[in-house]
């Protein structure tokens, strides 16, 4: 039972460095970190791929864990957006450490919150859809993602935050310009 909450939650904060991610790679290019972003997207693909049967590759997965625990310093501070940046990179790491056997210390709740942290730290009031602010929107993608994971397994729920992503790329597009 424990190994189902485990890939269930490791799913979850998935789709939410997924989702978020549509913004992270904009930001990411923005200052010049697209390299190292595709370094801990990669790792998370591994992620995906291992979620889904595929064994999990530990270089791969390494690779992502060592550019994404400085990724956010790399980040100019001058730059809008840190805080989100920074709030991503704290997913990618419950994310990656979700996929260690036995890991109590963190749990997929802290991945999420990470994930709703970072809509809140959004540097500036943006609707998306019928929400005023990208918490909003965040929030209620975490329901959604729930819910298809339920009814519709892994490859409904990785549609799910692809799609998802295009607000949250559109919204750092029209962040930086």
């Amino acid at each position: 039972m424990d190994e189902i909450l485990d890939a269930t939650g490791a799913a979850l904060c998935c789709a939410a460095t997924i989702r978020l991610g549509g913004a992270v790679r904009v930001l990411a290019a923005r200052a010049g970190l697209s390299d190292r972003y595709d370094l801990v997207s990669a790792g998370v693909d591994n992620i995906v791929a291992s979620l889904e049967g595929q064994g999990l590759d530990e270089s791969a997965l390494g690779k992502a864990f060592g550019e994404n625990w400085t990724l956010d310093a790399r980040y100019p501070v001058e730059l809008s957006g840190r805080a989100f940046f920074g709030k991503w990179t704290q997913l990618v790491f419950v994310t990656i450490v979700l996929t260690r056997p036995r890991q109590q210390q963190l749990v997929a709740g802290q991945g999420l919150e990470s994930a709703l942290e970072a809509a809140a730290a959004w540097p500036s009031e943006r609707r998306v859809g019928s929400f005023t602010r990208l918490a909003d929107y965040e929030l209620a993608c975490q329901q959604k993602t729930g819910e298809r994971l339920r009814e519709g397994g892994l490859p409904t729920l990785w549609k799910l935050a692809e799609e998802q992503s295009g607000r949250y790329r559109r919204a750092a597009e029209l962040l930086v310009g």
